[in-house]
C-alpha cells in the first residue's frame, strides 16, 4: 500500500534533509519539499504576494498523483494545526493510501538555535526570505510560540511517531526515522 508520510517539525530542524535522503534510499518516492515548490510559483519573494494558495493546490495534486500511482510521498512540512494534519491524513485515505505522522524534535532551545544557524552564511534565497520572515515576525518568540505549538498538536494527535533529531546527527537520526517508518502503515 502506497503511503503518505507526513515529515512535521520546527523550521531548520532537518526535515528537507531527511525527507531527500529517504526519497534517494527508496526509489520511486515522491519527496514532496513544499519549500522547492514556492521556487516554481513567480512572486515567492515578495511579501505581498500569498503564494501560499497555489503552492497546496499543487502540492495537494502532484501527492494525489503519485499516491494513486502506488507509490510512496513523503511531505517535509512544518504543521501545528490538527485539520491542516487531518487533511493531509484524508488526502492520503481518499487514494488508497496509508498515512504516517512522524515529528522531528530536538529540545526547544536547540530547534532555535538550528533554525539561526542554518540562515547564517546561506546564499539559499528561500532559507534568506524565510529567516527574514521569521525575524520580522519576532525571532526567537516566534519559533518558540511555533514549537510549543508543535508539542500541542504531538500531544492531541497519538498516532505521530517523535523522532529525536540531534544537530549534526544526519544519519543516526535517518536511521531513527527510517525504523520509525518500517512500522506497520494505519490503513
Amino acid at each position: 500500500m502506497a503511503r503518505l508520510v507526513h515529515l512535521n517539525g520546527p523550521p531548520g530542524i532537518g526535515k528537507s534533509t531527511l525527507s531527500a535522503l529517504y526519497a534517494d534510499r527508496n526509489p520511486g518516492t515522491l519527496n514532496l519539499d513544499v519549500d522547492t515548490l514556492h521556487h516554481l510559483v513567480g512572486g515567492w519573494q515578495d511579501e505581498e504576494t500569498d503564494t501560499w494558495p497555489v503552492v497546496w493546490s499543487l502540492v495537494r495534486a502532484m501527492a494525489a498523483t503519485h499516491l494513486d500511482g502506488g507509490r510512496d510521498v513523503v511531505l517535509p512540512q512544518y504543521h501545528a494545526r490538527v485539520d491542516e494534519i487531518a487533511t493531509l491524513e484524508k488526502l492520503a485515505r481518499e487514494h488508497g493510501a496509508g498515512f504516517r505522522e512522524v515529528v522531528l524534535l530536538d529540545d526547544r532551545e536547540a530547534a532555535i538555535e538550528r533554525f539561526n544557524r542554518r540562515a547564517q552564511g546561506s546564499d539559499d534565497p528561500w532559507i534568506r526570505h524565510h529567516h527574514r520572515l521569521v525575524e520580522l515576525g519576532g525571532g526567537p518568540v516566534v519559533l518558540g510560540t511555533m514549537y510549543d505549538n508543535l508539542t500541542e498538536v504531538v500531544r492531541l494527535r497519538p498516532g505521530a511517531v517523535v523522532v529525536p533529531s540531534t544537530a549534526g546527527a544526519v544519519q543516526e537520526t535517518y536511521e531513527l526515522l527510517a525504523e520509525a517508518l518500517r512500522e506497520p502503515v494505519s490503513p
